[in-house]
């Protein structure tokens, strides 16, 4: 059994790992860079250990200190949250070396799900529908061809891409050469792989993901789904869980034939396989084998703690529950409360001055924020995740609207006014949306 974890991040997350940890009477130790000796999750660790000046490569992502983190204060696991090392498959083949149980799936399922082109190839052979698109990677000479047997419009992807980096859109054959140009660069730039692949690009899509959970002996259960269509640059904003758009049948459906998959992959640990949908049909476009920032709707509606259930995996403690346990119960929704200007979305970093957390039945925040506490300007601006539970959606959104009206952060800017913007919109109201209808939104675009 585990005994002691070592949180290889920061943040709501870091305290939300801290928080599962306690629960399960397992000692925890939090590594922080200098800017965050004062954050909450340190404040509530057994240990804590600083690993370096603020800036991520140099702290948190510094796999050294955060192995010696380990070695020093006797931690035998590491939970790596997500973001920063937690799809690194160095790092767990790392830690796996020294005898430190990484808290997440293999590093060879994190090196194929990793990679754009590798993924969709074994999503494909694993009996996930997938988007029509290019068989491996595109390059200047070979892209027209591709593009042509596709059929426009396309996007041009990096394999090694996330959030919207190294993505670009060509309606016709006279911005192809442009698009994949721009999309090498870019993916250069953020990711040091040029590597760029094709696509069918879909007009009015929803992103809608599938939760899942394997023991690593071929034993697998999926949690629903998410509906994260509401986005800004690829960025969710606000997730609900089930997805306006799903009957009960396609949500079973689309869930059993991810859960069959992982069970054929032997994936071990939490994972989440994301989709376009549109028209009635599921598209495949990656999979994040880590937890993600909106695992609380799920688990607001099955009433599963996936970080306990995490955890009891890599202890080699299987699965707690079977498939048929799972029950899906009532409407969540998450909204992720930024440090940004709520019309400009420019990053607000600075001290909070005073802080306030809605409560009531079915309302939960995570956030590791405080009175007093400081922003760092070196991080992702997320401060903190509002997630509401109601017996039906109605319910879910009354509580809601409710709710950010009790919701107090003074000092900096928010994105709390937005959500309140949105909550009393009738297109959100009725959940007619899709994975372009915020940016819409936010450029005034009345008609959309």
């Amino acid at each position: 059994m585990i005994s002691k974890i070592l949180i290889a991040n920061r943040g709501e997350i870091a305290l939300r790992v801290l928080r599962a940890c306690k629960e399960l009477g397992i000692a925890t130790v939090a590594v922080h860079s200098t800017a965050d000796a004062d954050a909450m999750h340190v404040r509530l660790a057994d240990e804590s250990v600083c690993i370096g000046p603020p800036p991520s490569r140099e702290s948190y992502l510094n796999i050294h200190q955060i192995v010696a983190a380990c070695e020093i204060t006797g931690a035998d696991a590491v939970h790596p949250g997500y973001g920063f090392l937690s799809e690194n498959a160095k790092f767990a083949e790392i830690l796996e070396a020294h005898g430190i149980t990484f808290i997440g799936p293999t590093a060879e399922h994190i090196r194929i799900m990793g990679d754009k082109i590798t993924a969709k190839k074994t999503a494909q052979e694993l009996g996930i529908p997938v988007v029509p698109g290019s068989d491996g990677e595109v390059k200047p000479e070979n892209a027209l061809e591709i593009a042509r047997t596709i059929g426009f419009p396309v996007l041009i992807k990096a394999t090694a891409g996330g959030g919207g980096r190294g993505m670009k859109v060509a309606k016709n054959e006279a911005d192809l050469e442009e698009a994949v140009s721009t999309a090498r660069s870019e993916a250069l730039a953020a990711f040091g792989n040029d590597a760029v692949y094709m696509e069918k690009y879909l007009g009015k899509p929803r992103h809608i993901e599938i939760q899942v959970v394997g023991d690593g002996e071929g034993n697998a259960i999926h949690l629903g789904e998410r509906d994260c269509s509401l986005q800004r640059r690829h960025q969710k904003v606000w997730e609900e869980a089930n997805s306006p758009a799903l009957n009960v049948d396609q949500r079973m459906k689309i869930g059993q034939i991810c859960a069959d998959a992982m069970k054929k992959l032997k994936y071990r640990g939490a994972g989440t396989i994301e989709f376009l949908y549109e028209n009635g049909e599921f598209y495949f476009i990656e999979m994040n084998t880590r937890l993600q920032v909106e695992h609380p709707i799920t688990e607001a509606i099955t009433g599963i703690d996936l970080v306990h259930e995490q955890i009891r995996v890599a202890s080699g403690g299987g699965l707690s529950v079977s498939q048929e346990d799972i029950v899906f119960h009532g409407h969540a929704i998450e909204c992720r409360i930024n440090a940004e200007d709520p019309r400009t979305f420019v990053p607000s970093p600075g001290t909070i001055t005073h802080f306030h957390a809605p409560g009531g039945l079915g309302v939960r925040v995570d956030s590791g924020a405080y009175a007093g506490y400081k922003i760092p300007p070196y991080y992702d601006s997320l401060i903190g995740k509002l997630i509401v539970h109601g017996r039906t959606r109605v319910e879910c959104m009354m509580r809601l609207r409710r709710v950010l009206d009790e919701f107090v952060v003074d000092g900096i800017k928010t994105t709390l006014p937005l959500f309140q913007d949105l909550v009393d919109n009738p297109d959100i109201a009725n959940g007619d949306y899709d994975i372009h209808w915020l940016e819409h939104y936010l450029a005034g675009d009345k008609a959309h």
